[in-house]
């Protein structure tokens, strides 16, 4: 009986003695060479953001109750990735001079936030690639099939959260769905929409000025094309360099021109825009037409396309307005 005395009270000790699971995130760490005073954590479609204030030496510390997930982490200029959850307690190092290459975690619950980073940087480099899109088809698939691998043999061989696992490995599969059809898509226009083709027309499109204009109206001239709506955040980051590039060439022989492929129910949304934000060129309305978005196979928008004076196309994926090339491009054309 005395016997069986003790050991219940060895065993409640040790019960007492073991640390409660938290139910909450200790987050903090050091920013070398900070952005800003603060950290934003956010996931919108969790419903969650938290702005941690970041001392003059950089460090910071929070701590939070917060839905597991993977968040974003904005230092004021520039975007990392962390998977977040109760109970962890994770510190994050960088130094913004090399901000990619120098996001470290370390702590309870870090090992999925690394592998975020590592994953980032192969991600970049991986995409950066320019020979990537210009291989023969089997040349590309097997690159693609390797990159995968390495991923998800690197994933397996860790012990993450199930959930993050899985969806790590869904974002890998729609990586390479997305790949597949960027390289479809340039093979079609390789094929389909060369240099020195007829480029298929737009009609009747609604010129924000008042009036139709169609592409056959335009020749004669250079003809610079942005495919763009309100809603499209990259599109709208292209406004003050397409401006400045509009400047620039405003009394040469070319012509630019934005389409908004904005749905009807953002129609007004089009027309306030274009007149709050003074945008120039000439400024139409696709008016819920999709053929010459689709002659282009344009997935994804902005879409740049440049044409000559004769209607014929130069390039069917121009350099967008921010890319020093364009200008290089137009002055080797003499325009």
């Amino acid at each position: 009986m005395k016997k069986f005395f003790y050991l219940a009270l060895a065993s409640l000790a040790i019960v007492s003695c073991k640390k409660e699971a938290k139910d909450y995130l200790t987050f903090s760490g050091k920013i070398t060479n900070k952005n800003s005073d603060s950290l934003v954590i956010a996931n919108p479609r969790l419903g969650f953001k938290r702005v941690i204030k970041v001392q003059e030496d950089g460090t910071f510390k929070d701590t939070m109750k917060i839905p597991t997930g993977v968040y974003r982490l904005f230092d004021g200029r520039e975007v990392t990735t962390a998977y977040l959850k109760n109970g962890a307690d994770i510190n994050m190092t960088l130094d913004t001079k090399e901000f990619d290459e120098t996001v470290n975690y370390t702590g309870a619950g870090s090992e999925e936030s690394n592998y975020l980073a590592k994953a980032a940087l192969k991600e970049i480099k991986f995409m950066q690639d320019e020979t990537l899109m210009d291989l023969e088809q089997d040349a590309f698939d097997a690159k693609v099939t390797a990159y995968e691998k390495e991923f998800n043999d690197l994933i397996d061989s860790k012990t993450f959260d199930s959930t993050f696992t899985a969806n790590q490995k869904q974002n890998l599969g729609y990586l390479k769905q997305y790949l597949k059809r960027a390289y479809d898509e340039k093979a079609y226009i390789k094929k389909n929409l060369a240099k020195g083709m007829a480029s298929p027309k737009f009609v009747a499109y609604e010129n924000h000025k008042g009036g139709e204009v169609s592409l056959d109206d335009l020749k004669g001239k250079y003809v610079y094309i942005d495919m763009w709506a309100t809603w499209c955040q990259p599109c709208k980051n292209e406004i003050p360099f397409l401006k400045k590039v509009e400047k620039e060439f405003h009394d040469k022989n070319i012509e630019f021109v934005s389409i908004s492929v904005d749905r009807a129910n953002d129609y007004e949304v089009w027309k306030k825009m274009v007149a709050e934000k003074e945008l120039t060129g000439l400024q139409l309305y696709a008016k819920q037409d999709k053929s010459f978005a689709d002659a282009y196979r344009v997935s994804g928008i902005p879409r740049f396309i440049l044409l000559d004076p004769e209607g014929n196309i130069v390039d069917a994926n121009a350099p967008r307005p921010s890319n020093p090339k364009l200008v290089e491009l137009f002055k080797s054309l003499e325009i």
